[in-house]
């Protein structure tokens, strides 16, 4: 049997229309996009694993101030940067995550650094940045990570006193052992408060890995994708129900909706590299690529003319 190897990427979700995105940006974001993919697909090319892929992809993401993680992070409304993010292995089902954590440059390398060095799943606040320091991991004063696009739009939160924004940005992948994997990292919500927590670092929430079934990244509204518990949600549809990537996925998208608010979007793979991008905003930054395939690179609802989901 040929050995798949697939990739997918998303770099947040919003409800932007074409109008308020200049093309140089949209340019900016495909770039950045294409960097993310090929720096996991590169791995998975070689041989590597699903694990490696989906966290060098976040990485890129991560040191790219266009995107919602690590370097130009949202802003809370004391004006710091705090970041969450983890990581799922789908062959050993052990996972690892972070949240409201300060400085580290990669947040989603210390998510599974704490998977690989620590017996525990999940470190907070200060106790992360020691384990950081503790593993020589790289920190960042706290300049480093704010962008002027960002301290414009903590300023106009400020002013109108509200909470703004959703992105994240994640990844999924199948290497050519049959393995998936999922990450995902945030710099959370435009004047959140500190200390506050999405779903991104919620294992079952944000994302989840499990190679028998599924591999799933989310993005959009953290409270709401917490309560609903959209990533495991996915695989209880695709594991309990018995139904196609597909399928599951627009089920899981609106399971509750009628008690639990807020939009839910994720990327999600299965065991035969089937890839599904979910969105009910108007625009995902999303990208996938399958073997040698031609790279699908897309942002707006309608761009899905050259992409093939079920095989």
């Amino acid at each position: 049997m040929e050995k798949k190897w697939v990739i997918a990427i998303h770099g947040g979700a919003e409800n932007q229309s074409r109008e308020e995105l200049s093309e140089t940006k949209q340019a900016a974001y495909e770039q950045g996009l294409e960097n993310a993919l090929m720096a996991g697909w590169r791995i998975l090319k070689e041989g590597g694993s699903a694990l490696d892929a989906v966290e060098a992809a976040v990485n890129s993401m991560e040191n790219n101030p266009l995107f919602n993680a690590g370097k130009g992070a949202s802003l809370t409304s004391a004006h710091t940067a705090e970041f969450d993010a983890s990581i799922m292995d789908g062959k050993t089902m052990k996972g690892g995550s972070v949240a409201g954590v300060k400085h580290v440059k990669n947040p989603v390398t210390l998510a599974r650094t704490v998977m690989e060095k620590s017996k525990h799943v999940m470190l907070v606040g200060s106790g992360a940045e020691d384990f950081a320091r503790e593993h020589k991991m790289t920190l960042k004063p706290d300049d480093y990570f704010i962008t002027e696009e960002k301290e414009k739009s903590w300023k106009e939160a400020q002013k109108e006193e509200s909470v703004t924004g959703h992105d994240t940005v994640g990844a999924v992948a199948l290497d050519m052992d049959g393995n998936l994997a999922a990450a995902t990292s945030t710099g959370g919500l435009v004047n959140q408060l500190p200390g506050r927590v999405g779903d991104s670092p919620i294992i079952g929430s944000g994302v989840y890995a499990n190679n028998e079934v599924v591999a799933v990244s989310c993005t959009g509204d953290g409270e709401g994708i917490m309560l609903s518990n959209v990533a495991h949600e996915v695989y209880a549809l695709m594991k309990y129900k018995g139904l196609p990537l597909k399928e599951a996925s627009a089920e899981a998208m609106t399971t509750y909706r009628d008690l639990i608010e807020g939009d839910r979007n994720f990327i999600a793979i299965d065991p035969n590299g089937n890839v599904e991008f979910s969105f009910e905003t108007n625009l995902m930054f999303r990208a996938c690529k399958k073997n040698n395939d031609p790279t699908y690179l897309a942002i707006w609802k309608d761009d899905d003319g050259n992409w093939e989901r079920e095989e």
